[in-house]
């Protein structure tokens, strides 16, 4: 009998062994990812796996780019998808292999998603980093969804009206500011296509299309104003003019057709844009979208008082508001905002714009019944 034990044994003497002259037996599956805290506090050549949201690229010890990504041969993990701070970023070198799949350049929908790296923990950048990677898992998940929104709008308690209208403007106010040209890339992101990674969806018509087809030739598309920038004559001014709450990609026809009317019921149909109508003085997008561009325009009276350096945006029931700062129609936009509330596409668009670009909210995505409450 005892002979059947003595494998068994022969192996706990290896392992004593091993032990006494500090070789590690580590099972395989014992190997557990560490934060991205614990990372840039391990820089000691060490192999470890690491998660982390992607923040960036770096280019430079103190610099981490958001858009405009020069290559795929670099990227910045944190361990909030909305960290600003390079000091609290981990910077990872991309192998030649994995740049097609994690090069940012390739793969700007990685902004904002966790993923897991699996590399040595040495400086990169002259900055705590990883380098020599040998795994790269993740990035088909979903953001980090920030702050607890009822933390955001801490203050708001209680109040309604002109009171409630305040406090979400002060809120609201606290961003990160876009230019123009950066709404490009911004948009690529809020505003993918859930089903191909490679397009966005336009707002109005809904047509799913490359994201390399922005421009300005016919069947290409743009950045359109919702609240229309002549209202108000902002133009395409780093504020209002690149607020991506209220810029969103559409056709280069039906933005044109659109123009700076006002919306409404009713009017006739727009080429290129199925379900949509117009008339002389008026634009109506299709049903599915009716609410999100009410919530929008909610938005965009809020957010911008006057106080800013720009016109007071406000809400009238006028379709023929010109270049003067108001839109119309409200009571048809609270209309529209209550037959289709927020769904799942315009609840992410919200959290990707406060996670990774400007790091404010739409209040009436996150709650609907304050538009009543401001203006009932």
């Amino acid at each position: 009998m005892s002979r059947l034990f003595r494998p068994a044994r022969a192996a706990l003497l290896v392992t004593a062994v091993l032990a006494l002259l500090g070789f590690g037996v580590t099972p395989s599956n014992a190997a557990t990812a560490i934060s991205v805290g614990t990372a840039i506090s391990r820089q000691d050549g060490s192999v470890a796996s690491v998660t982390g949201y992607v923040v960036g690229q770096p280019t430079s010890t103190t610099t981490v780019v958001r858009s405009n990504f020069p290559n795929d041969y670099a990227l910045a993990l944190a361990d909030s998808a909305s960290q600003t701070s390079t000091s609290a970023m981990l910077y990872v070198q991309i192998p030649a292999a994995f740049r097609a799949s994690y090069g940012l350049q390739s793969n700007p929908g990685l902004l904002g998603k966790q993923i897991t790296v699996t590399g040595t923990l040495t400086a990169y950048f002259s900055h705590p980093g990883l380098k020599n990677a040998t795994a790269f898992t993740g990035g088909g998940g979903s953001t980090d969804p920030g702050p607890d929104p009822g933390d955001y709008y801490a203050g708001t308690e209680g109040k309604t009206g002109a009171a409630l209208k305040s406090a979400l403007h002060t809120i609201i106010s606290e961003q990160t500011k876009l230019s123009y040209d950066q709404v490009w890339n911004a948009l690529k992101v809020t505003d993918q296509d859930p089903n191909n990674s490679a397009n966005v969806i336009e707002i109005y018509s809904g047509r799913s299309i490359s994201k390399s087809l922005n421009g300005g030739d016919a069947d290409d598309w743009n950045r359109e104003h919702v609240w229309a920038k002549s209202h108000g004559d902002f133009g395409t001014a780093t504020g209002p003019g690149t607020d991506i709450h209220h810029l969103r990609p559409e056709d280069v026809t039906v933005n044109s057709a659109r123009g700076n009317l006002d919306f409404d019921n009713g009017g006739t149909a727009v080429a290129q844009c199925s379900g949509c109508t117009a008339d002389s003085d008026s634009f109506a997008p299709r049903a599915a979208v009716r609410g999100d561009v009410a919530r929008m325009i909610f938005y965009m009276a809020v957010r911008y008082e006057g106080d800013d350096g720009f016109a007071n945006l406000e809400l009238n029931d006028s379709v023929s508001n010109g270049s003067a700062p108001y839109m119309g129609k409200i009571s048809v936009l609270k209309a529209w905002s209550a037959a289709d509330p927020p769904d799942a596409f315009e609840k992410n668009r919200n959290e990707l714009i406060y996670s990774q670009f400007q790091h404010n909210r739409n209040p009436f995505v996150d709650h609907p019944e304050w538009v009543n409450s401001i203006w009932p």
